[in-house]
């Protein structure tokens, strides 16, 4: 694996999973009121599983480090795999400020995803990896990985970003993907990724059954994924029997 000159020191650029502890917050609720609360928990921690078997490829095609970074304080050890870091205290933007100004100063450079569009490729996140890491250090760049509904499944940057850009705009928001553009248009030059449709609810489900579908080489992860969402059914009377 090739580390990219950042600096005096070689790096390799670093990804940050963002987690949610099954058992220690509620998950996915917007897709559990469509779904019932068994099937939304079980399609999170397979949909988690898959990212990181994503996260996992570009690890070694690309060098990145990978972490998993949790909400829950104390809730580490229940994410194996990968090194775990802690998402701290606040709202959502405070929380991404703090582990990507982390990265950024550990690594060089930094993703940000979630676990919430399980079909995306080692080639996306690859496409990323080379805008921010060939700038090294001379050229702040930034790059947005927009979601069907407004959002984004990945932010990076080889620059930490101030609190405030990170702060001033809400999230899960039909606008939030450009209203987050724009609060950060200032801070370098931007690379745009292919739109993703991440599940948030129910409806989101089946365009992301046809995307994991269409993959030319999924992962194992993925096609269990795919798999269990195909012999499924996505009904609030399957709580009872799971």
């Amino acid at each position: 694996m090739a580390l990219l000159a950042h600096g005096a020191a070689a790096v390799s650029g670093a990804l940050a999973i963002f987690v949610k502890t099954p058992g220690r917050s509620a998950l996915k609720t917007r897709l559990a009121a469509g779904t019932g609360t068994a099937y939304a928990q079980r399609w999170y921690e397979l949909a988690a599983e898959a990212v990181a078997s994503v996260a996992a490829q570009a690890r070694e095609q690309f060098g990145l480090t990978v972490y998993w970074a949790v909400a829950e304080a104390g809730a580490e050890s229940a994410w194996t795999g990968l090194p775990t870091l802690a998402q701290g205290d606040g709202d959502l933007g405070t929380r991404m400020a703090r582990v990507h100004s982390a990265l950024v100063e550990r690594h060089g450079f930094a993703l940000l995803i979630g676990a919430d569009a399980p079909q995306l490729t080692a080639s996306l996140l690859g496409e990323a990896t080379r805008w921010l890491a060939v700038a090294g250090a001379t050229e702040p760049r930034l790059s947005l990985g927009p979601a069907s509904d407004g959002g984004f499944w990945l932010f990076g940057s080889n620059k930490a970003v101030p609190l405030q850009a990170w702060t001033r705009i809400g999230y899960s928001q039909a606008d939030t993907a450009n209203r987050f553009h724009e609060s950060l248009r200032p801070y370098g030059s931007w690379q745009t990724l292919a739109t993703l449709t991440d599940v948030d609810r129910a409806g989101d489900l089946k365009p992301v059954q046809r995307a994991l579908a269409a993959l030319v080489s999924p992962t194992r992860e993925q096609r269990t994924l795919a798999q269990w969402m195909h012999d499924t059914p996505a009904m609030r009377d399957r709580d009872a029997s799971q």
